[in-house]
């Protein structure tokens, strides 16, 4: 492990940008932390924090200078790899036909994620398994991932709807990024103890002016991210979870839950591992021209479960609960693995605070008989 000087963060960016990488980092807009374009150190939300509870988010100044003290804000990094909106062809008239034109893919960025968390590193790995595997593997988003670089923090902090330890994603990184920092302000130091994850991280490493991690350093380092892991501001249980919830599909529960839900949809936009879409076609005004639009869709829209036989979920109580099942059952026989990270987005930005884990944890406690259904 070598460490990183708060300067020498500059320094990184610099080289990531020598390499041809568009640095995306958090900065803070509007009242809140999200992801954006960055060419300085300056940018990143230094002595900004994060208050979160149910339904509430708030950034609030801190009493250090921390580049990275704040938790997760409305945006995930899909937003770049899964662009909400994405524009597949385009068609010109020709004759009695058309001509069609593919968006190209050399045009897709390249791109260096600065900050990602443990939380959305996993978030990720579950998207390359949707959008990769398979024979119906989505080429854009693998042309985009192939060339990503990914610098992770480590979280020495927690926020109030943080559950990461539950769904083991964290709060520190093991895997699936090129360079991991752990940052440290202590007795007057501002420094990063920084981990190489791949042989590109390695080559930039040596591009940079670092030394080598003390011993001392490390273990203060790991003990921050091992305190971070004892103060979630929440947790969910997931022995049986996936079982629990189909036994269940009647439980009395989803009828309360649709009392407060507004089907906004505010969830599934958050949700760093969403993936619903839909297709969209549209011509100009002459009938010249078409084109073939993907965009980001919901499982709480109506439109979205409307098949040539009619809608097959009407209510918001079979919305809520296809959703919540989705991620905490039927995810796990799609693709082996849950469909949350236990970020706490989803229970930040629901306007009426929905949480999750309280349903998750009503269900488990007033558990009833299973019905069969016809």
């Amino acid at each position: 492990m070598v460490i990183f000087e708060r300067n020498d963060i500059q320094g990184l960016i610099t080289a990531l940008h020598a390499r041809g990488f568009s640095v995306i980092g958090p900065t803070v807009r509007d009242g809140y932390i999200t992801f954006d374009a960055i060419d300085s150190v300056n940018e990143l939300p230094q002595g900004w924090t994060d208050v979160q509870v149910a339904g509430f988010y708030r950034i609030e100044h801190r009493k250090d200078e921390a580049l990275f003290g704040y938790v997760v804000g409305p945006h995930s990094w899909k937003k770049f790899l899964f662009p909400a909106r994405l524009k597949l062809f385009s068609a010109r008239k020709a004759g009695k036909g058309f001509e069609v034109e593919p968006a190209p893919l050399n045009s897709t960025p390249k791109y260096a994620f600065l900050g990602v968390r443990s939380c959305d590193l996993h978030a990720i790995a579950i998207q390359d398994k949707v959008f990769t595997s398979g024979e119906e593997a989505d080429t854009h988003y693998a042309t985009l991932r192939k060339s990503t670089f990914i610098v992770a923090v480590n979280c020495v902090e927690t926020g109030g709807n943080c559950f990461c330890t539950s769904m083991n994603t964290g709060p520190g990184a093991k895997e699936g990024y090129d360079l991991a920092m752990t940052e440290v302000l202590e007795g007057g130091k501002h420094y990063f103890v920084v981990d190489v994850g791949s042989a590109l991280g390695e080559q930039v490493i040596a591009e940079l002016q670092v030394r080598k991690a003390e011993e001392n350093e490390i273990a203060t380092a790991e003990k921050a991210v091992a305190e971070a892991a004892g103060k979630m501001g929440r947790t969910l249980n997931t022995e049986g979870l996936p079982e629990l919830l189909t036994d269940n599909f009647d439980h009395p529960y989803w009828d309360d839950v649709a009392k407060r839900c507004m089907s906004c949809a505010n969830c599934t936009m958050v949700c760093p591992t969403c993936f619903c879409n839909t297709v969209e076609d549209v011509t100009d005004l002459t009938g010249e021209t078409a084109q073939r639009w993907r965009r980001w869709d919901s499982c709480f829209t109506s439109d979205f479960t409307r098949i040539a036989g009619g809608n097959i979920r009407m209510s918001t109580r079979t919305r809520y609960r296809q959703w919540l099942t989705h991620k905490l059952s039927n995810w796990v026989e799609q693709f082996g693995t849950f469909g949350c990270v236990g970020c706490g987005r989803c229970i930040t930005w629901c306007p009426v605070g929905i949480d999750i884990t309280e349903g998750a944890a009503t269900i488990r406690e007033t558990s009833v008989t299973p019905t069969t259904i016809g």
